[in-house]
């Protein structure tokens, strides 16, 4: 393997030749000598390639080179005569790959807006900001695995058709191969899924959970790192279509367990940005959201608050006039609150537990005192809720009895329930919407650029 720019950069000056590949960001001529920023993508800064005119083998190769053509260049890396780098390639073997007009790239040498690039989302990944946000999702998505693989779980692939709606909200996308045009009903005149592709009705997985679940009762602590579908008709900053979700689930392990797990987790994602990407980390904080390694830092190093659903809503409640919608007992918290909670309250991250059962899903276990559930929300500052989780019901009758209040059919989800009729267990889980994640890192305004090609309703380009 040829080395990144990266490590050519991180090179003592040597008279040894070396290869840089990569795509032109800059072109600098003057009378003797041509400077080219080369860029692989491999870290934000680029190499500079110092062309001596004098000594080039082919005379017209410079008139060709232009800002976005990929350029193959052999040298050996110098000291750099200049301050804005250590060293330098010196050059005079060019070897030019593709070509690229300058009058039609769109890219052109100004800084450009985040909107004009979502519209060229096929080369924004080239601009500083949207390589930074690559290289830090690379590095996240690394983590991730890193971090279960280290604690002994087992990376369980769960299907991305699924007949199930894990959410019980109803929001997913229909998967079908019947003719549109001419679709076959029964005699009562509903649609005939019996001659559809599957026999029945499918959709695209809102989560992974559920089938997670069973993998958690024979393998005891899994995790789910996949595609997940919303048929949300939402187009706000924090919501798309198709996002990535990251789920594990603990047989044996209650909701104590699971917030431990939880803060842990979080802790070394943020922890590992730190330590892998610190060059994109202070552009992020010079250019898109002031302070986020400081923010980032402080949860590393703080213990997490804890305080139950009942607690925060008295605590906010003495502050009702600050909040556009108001809060009450039985109301879902809005992000406004979560940032009070976590900015004003606590000046810290905090652990939301035990929700009234009204405003959380089927599956979450039903507290003594029947009102609310063992649910968790983990919020951090500046954003709110960042993961949301529960112990999940293991006592059959009182799981059939929540389907039956939210009229779920347990029928429905009958390979669900034989994990409670055959070796029932306690058992947790929690799930982090991974583009969150991302965005909260970089600080980025619009979860839409922080994933390669956005899903969101009415956009579905490249």
């Amino acid at each position: 393997m040829k080395e990144r720019i990266s490590a050519l950069l991180k090179r003592t000056p040597s008279t040894e030749i070396v290869t840089a590949e990569g795509w032109v960001r800059t072109k600098r001529d003057s009378k003797n000598v041509c400077f080219l920023e080369v860029n692989d993508g491999s870290c934000l800064k680029g190499l500079q390639v110092v062309i001596d005119k004098d000594t080039l083998a082919d005379q017209n190769i410079l008139s060709a080179i232009t800002t976005g053509c990929s350029v193959i260049c052999k040298g050996p890396i110098v000291e750099s005569a200049g301050g804005d780098q250590a060293v330098e390639m010196a050059s005079s073997d060019i070897t030019l790959v593709g070509e690229c007009p300058v009058d039609t790239y769109p890219l052109q040498k100004k800084r450009h807006t985040i909107e004009y690039l979502r519209e060229i989302s096929h080369l924004r990944a080239r601009t500083n900001m949207f390589g930074a946000v690559a290289r830090v999702r690379n590095t996240l998505s690394y983590a991730v695995h890193q971090f279960f693989q280290e604690r002994g779980f087992a990376y369980v692939n769960t299907p991305i058709i699924s007949a199930s709606d894990a959410e019980g909200a109803g929001e997913q996308f229909l998967v079908t191969t019947l003719d549109l045009h001419n679709i076959p009903k029964t005699e009562e005149g509903k649609i005939d899924y019996s001659k559809d592709f599957f026999g029945r009705e499918a959709f695209l997985t809102v989560s992974g959970q559920l089938e997670g679940e069973t993998y958690a009762m024979a393998l005891k602590n899994i995790y789910t790192f996949g595609p997940t579908f919303r048929a949300e008709n939402s187009n706000t900053k924090r919501h798309l279509a198709e996002f990535w979700m990251v789920e594990p689930e603990m047989a044996f392990c209650e909701l104590d367990g699971n917030m431990e797990v939880a803060e842990s987790f979080l802790k070394y994602l943020f922890k590992t940005v730190l330590e892998k990407c610190p060059e994109d980390m202070a552009f992020f904080s010079k250019f898109v959201e002031a302070g986020m390694e400081q923010t980032l830092q402080h949860i590393v190093e703080t213990p997490f608050a804890h305080m139950t659903y009942t607690e925060a809503v008295k605590e906010l409640e003495r502050h009702n006039e600050l909040f556009e919608f108001p809060v009450a007992w039985g109301s879902d918290l809005q992000s406004e609150h979560e940032k009070f909670l976590t900015e004003v309250v606590c000046k810290r991250p905090v652990i939301v537990t035990d929700y009234p059962k009204e405003i959380k899903a089927f599956y979450m276990r039903l507290n003594a005192d029947e009102k609310t559930v063992r649910g968790m929300d983990v919020l951090v500052p500046r954003l709110g809720e960042i993961i949301g989780g529960s112990e999940r019901e293991a006592n059959l009758d009182t799981l059939i009895a929540r389907m039956q209040q939210l009229k779920l059919d347990p029928k429905d989800y009958w390979w669900y329930l034989d994990l409670r009729r055959f070796g029932s267990v306690p058992h947790a889980g929690f799930g982090l919407g991974f583009e969150r994640a991302v965005q909260y890192i970089t600080g980025m305004g619009n979860i839409r650029d922080v994933i390669p090609y956005p899903r969101a309703p009415k956009l579905a380009d490249f």
